[in-house]
């Protein structure tokens, strides 16, 4: 309400982002399997290459489902104000267009490297509160064909990432049900 009072003639729109991590050693889920029939899910719990991590990081509007995704191979305060000018104008931020995006207080967030663009305003949500985060659940979503399988190298991590990334964008009824909460606001 804030931001559409001092814009009043901009279109307002509610974001949330995060990041989340993954890599070589596996995530172990439940699978189905006859009754007498043992499951079988070839994981290798210690990588050879050691353990070497990738990034997803998310933007969500959680009201339409729309999302924005961006794979690295780390997070810091400079990476991140990469990706939030990407972000900013790759969904056309701007004097006519402003967003409010909810973001942790996490120190690559908030730091002095990272240059809010024209048109982006960050909503700090409080401390110890990943439950009120939408970006949150995002990551079982991302997860799904990474779960139970080995992979190789970070190469074809990152290639069946952005491919289920790719996916999630074509979906976002399945993504407006796990990140609209009854309690936010659907103005934006």
């Amino acid at each position: 309400a804030a931001i559409q009072a001092a814009h009043p003639t901009a279109e307002v729109q509610l974001w949330a982002t995060d990041e989340h991590r993954i890599g070589l050693l596996p995530l172990i889920r439940r699978v189905w399997a006859p009754i007498g029939k043992r499951p079988i899910a070839p994981v290798q719990q210690r990588h050879p290459e050691g353990t070497r991590w990738l990034y997803v990081c998310g933007f969500v509007r959680p009201t339409t489902g729309e999302t924005e995704w961006w794979l690295l191979p780390k997070v810091t305060a400079v990476v991140f104000d990469q990706v939030l000018a990407a972000f900013a104008r790759d969904v056309g931020a701007g004097p006519e267009k402003r967003l409010a995006v909810v973001l942790d207080g996490a120190g690559w967030h908030i730091g002095e490297e990272v240059h809010v663009p024209d048109g982006i305003h960050l909503i700090v949500q409080p401390s110890y509160s990943p439950e009120l985060q939408p970006a949150e659940h995002l990551w079982p979503l991302t997860n799904e064909p990474l779960a139970n399988r080995r992979f190789p190298d970070l190469t074809t991590l990152e290639d069946v990432q952005a491919e289920r990334c790719l996916v999630l964008q074509q979906q976002p009824d399945l993504v407006r049900r796990h990140t609209l909460f009854h309690w936010w606001p659907t103005g934006g």
